[in-house]
């Protein structure tokens, strides 16, 4: 019997009746002759709630019980999933995480799957079973702790449960129909993709597109998982929604597949750093340890031993970036005249993996924005991606020109 997983996302579990509308789309597929594994989120908004209530307790407090409070909405959206589903005499039994079991790291708030044996969930479909209703988010630590995987962390728990069970594809129910070229609150003229490969979707995940949680795209393509990206609130057909595949799979594309854009980023330059060897490391070391994601990096040219380091990072990260190298010079580990700090820019980046064989893309950019009169402070390429930093004032405008300058209104 073929295995079909499917992941509805918060919006999609909001109240009892959104259970119910869910609980439709997977009769379909058990009608389909398909067993079903059910991956749920917690209603939408409650987990916020449950954060909040944590902090509100003990602001310090010990990342073991924030998992066991954290991940109780989960648990709810199963057990009611379960419920909805035998209402409807379809055979179903909700699985929270320890008794899959989802065995995790004991990174508290921020686990990793390790493994997930499917002796109990298939014994089970064996006995008759026809839908596994599993609480998304959460896991077990060698310690028999409950973990958390971290925000987005069921999309996580869908892809690891569609590898580990061999299931034909995996299907995110979520609150937008697939992915577009780009954000369609910003730009009018963005359109659906029927199709992206993996490095690409991958690659717009981790530049702000929140579609799909970007370590959940990286399992996917590991282990060659179909994902398709599907409305809950649409009618559904065979062809509905995105599909992530590999890119051999897709048969014609052009040279960029969407436009991706971060708008809380900020730009940090230390000036008067001497040029020497160790000294990128003496820099991001500390930023390492201080827990600052770290991204686009520039340094500038050397001139009497002496140059210019300049990092991107989220904006609220900044504080604790400029505490720790002002840490590191205190401590004579890295000397340097300032450190000036620019936190109104966005960051706007481009993908394709038709860049591969397209010539030209960069200029093709620049020249877009250079046309609506954007300046461009920071970029960065990789095979894939082009991205810049630019005043946050313009992102929108340097999205929406992108998204002309390329054509991505037009199917290849």
């Amino acid at each position: 019997m073929s295995i079909l997983v499917m992941k509805f996302g918060g919006t999609s579990v909001a109240n009892v009746d959104r259970i119910a509308r869910a609980a439709k789309r997977v009769a379909v597929e058990v009608a389909k002759g398909h067993d079903v594994i059910v991956i749920v989120s917690a209603m939408a908004g409650e987990t916020n709630k449950l954060v909040g209530w944590v902090q509100e307790t003990a602001p310090l407090y010990d990342a073991r019980e924030y998992d066991a409070v954290t991940s109780s909405g989960e648990n709810v959206t199963a057990g009611l999933m379960a419920l909805r589903l035998q209402e409807m005499d379809i055979p179903a039994r909700s699985w929270q995480g320890w008794q899959v079991p989802v065995m995790t790291t004991s990174a508290h708030g921020s686990a990793r799957i390790e493994a997930i044996p499917t002796e109990n969930i298939l014994r089970k479909f064996g006995e008759g079973m026809r839908v596994a209703v599993v609480a998304g988010f959460q896991g077990i630590s060698p310690e028999g702790r409950i973990t958390t995987l971290g925000r987005g962390g069921s999309d996580t728990t869908a892809v690891a449960f569609a590898a580990a069970f061999d299931a034909v594809r995996c299907d995110i129910y979520t609150d937008v129909d697939g992915v577009y070229t780009t954000d369609p609150r910003i730009c009018d003229k963005a359109r659906k993709l029927d199709r992206i490969a993996f490095e690409e979707m991958l690659e717009l995940a981790s530049l702000g597109a929140k579609v799909l949680q970007t370590r959940s795209v990286e399992l996917a393509m590991r282990y060659k998982v179909k994902l398709r990206v599907l409305s809950s609130f649409e009618e559904q057909t065979d062809e509905a929604g995105t599909l992530v595949c590999d890119e051999e799979d897709i048969m014609e594309s052009n040279a960029v597949a969407g436009v991706a854009y971060s708008r809380d980023e900020a730009k940090m330059t230390l000036t008067g750093v001497a040029d020497r060897p160790g000294i990128a490391a003496a820099i991001f070391g500390p930023l390492s340890e201080a827990g600052v994601n770290v991204d686009m990096i520039v340094q500038n040219i050397s001139e009497h031993g002496q140059t210019d380091m300049t990092f991107s990072c989220p904006n609220d990260q900044v504080l604790r970036a400029e505490t720790a190298l002002n840490q590191a010079q205190a401590r004579g580990d890295i000397r340097f005249e300032e450190l000036v700090t620019d936190q109104g820019v966005a960051k706007v980046s481009v993908v394709g993996i038709g860049m591969r064989s397209h010539a030209g893309v960069a200029a093709q950019m620049f020249k877009a924005l250079a046309a609506e009169g954007v300046n461009i402070k920071v970029i960065t390429t990789s095979e894939i991606k082009i991205s810049v930093l630019i005043d946050r004032k313009y992102m929108e405008l340097a999205v929406q020109a992108l998204h002309d300058a390329f054509g991505l209104d037009k199917a290849a």
